[in-house]
């Protein structure tokens, strides 16, 4: 199986008085799955860990980052004639660029699963590859 992972869920992870923190974390030992993360996510996480729970936690994510398996997904140029027709086909939700790149990544990649917390953008868009995401956890 494979996943892509989601700011809320990776911010959850890494912050242990968010209220799903031990939800990420039993969720995670029990996976078995190749992980991905799309790199518009890494500067979005990396500012909420750097903003509420300071430098060295947006460092130790980085770092553990560096040392897991997880899948940095470059955004290809052609993602962004995807990006912007979600965007634009989603303008009343106002969803961000973020949310619209994991779409576009899952899409390209044929992915089915996001690891979120973010439940409202997701199950909004109606994805080219599929009917619907499965939206873990």
């Amino acid at each position: 199986m494979q996943i892509l992972l989601d700011t809320s869920f990776l911010y959850a992870l890494n912050d242990a008085e968010d209220q799903n923190h031990l939800k990420t974390v039993s969720f995670l030992r029990s996976l078995k799955a190749q992980l991905f993360i799309p790199t518009p996510i890494l500067p979005e996480l990396c500012y909420l860990l750097h903003s509420r729970l300071g430098h060295m936690a947006m460092r130790r994510f980085l770092s553990g980052l560096i040392n897991s398996d997880i899948e940095v997904v470059p955004i290809e140029t052609a993602d962004l004639v995807r990006v912007t027709e979600i965007l634009n086909h989603y303008s009343d939700a106002e969803l961000d660029f973020a949310d619209a790149a994991i779409i576009t990544a899952a899409e390209r990649l044929g992915i089915e699963h996001i690891l979120t917390f973010d439940r409202r953008d997701f199950a909004l868009v109606r994805p080219k590859h599929k009917e619907a995401f499965n939206l873990l956890p």
